[in-house]
């Protein structure tokens, strides 16, 4: 999985950054942890420009939350928990997240931008409570911009430093890529055994 996000940003460039932040936003196991930091490695070599990178990621996330919304605003919990189960959406998911937003309204919107599992889902109960989309996109713009430009910057320093710091973080990053395709094969088992309540 991080090879292939690693190639698809590097050949496609800020294309596959937006769509990739889309799906990611959409509840698909498409890290922003790995594509954001690679738009910032991207940047540092001169192929891409930061800034630019950094509003692209946004606007992803934006356009993929939208999506998100509008398919549990129109569809419900039948398609989350049914065909979104096929790619690893599951009870527990739409429950952190909408705990979560019950607790804080629309600020868990943005909050929630930076926190693993709510930041993918959040955007679902959002949908279900049919809160004000117009709140819903300003609160999702604030939450998901410095996210992606801390992610952005950090690859880009990074990439600005890399001879200083490629030992390390080579060594670092073996374990970090094991770790990533381990959740994500994790994740999508989960999503496609069957679920004990439903026997």
């Amino acid at each position: 999985m991080t090879d292939l996000l690693v190639h698809l940003v590097r050949d496609y460039g800020l294309l596959a950054v937006f769509v990739l932040m889309v799906a990611e936003s959409c509840g698909l196991p498409f890290p922003s942890e790995i594509i954001m930091p690679v738009a910032g490695l991207l940047a540092a070599a001169g192929h891409v420009n930061l800034g630019l990178a950094v509003l692209i990621g946004t606007a992803g996330n934006l356009c993929g939350s939208l999506l998100a919304y509008w398919l549990a605003a129109r569809f419900g919990e039948p398609l989350l928990l049914g065909p979104g189960r096929r790619v690893g959406i599951r009870p527990h998911h739409l429950e952190i997240a909408d705990g979560w937003f019950q607790r804080h309204g629309l600020w868990a919107v943005g909050v929630g931008r930076v926190l693993p599992v709510v930041r993918t889902y959040i955007s679902f109960p959002a949908g279900l409570a049919r809160v004000d989309p117009l709140g819903f996109s300003l609160a999702t713009a604030l939450g998901a911009l410095p996210w992606c430009a801390a992610l952005g910057v950090s690859g880009y320093l990074l990439g600005a430093n890399y001879d200083r710091v490629s030992g390390p973080v080579g060594r670092v990053a073996v374990v970090f890529a094991a770790a990533l395709v381990l959740t994500v094969a994790l994740w999508m088992w989960r999503g496609r055994r069957p679920d004990p309540k439903d026997a």
